[in-house]
């Protein structure tokens, strides 16, 4: 989250928005859960 620029847009995105650090962690899950999900599905096809 420190080091890749992706995450840090993203955060600065959901602060923006309002959003808790609370709610970040669990938006942020489920982005990396969609990012992975796309990749994986993706190499065994």
């Amino acid at each position: 989250m420190r080091l890749d620029p992706a995450s840090k847009a993203y955060v600065h995105r959901r602060t923006e928005k309002g959003n808790t650090m609370r709610e970040f962690r669990r938006c942020l899950e489920g982005a990396i859960a969609r990012q992975l999900y796309r990749k994986f599905n993706a190499i065994t096809l």
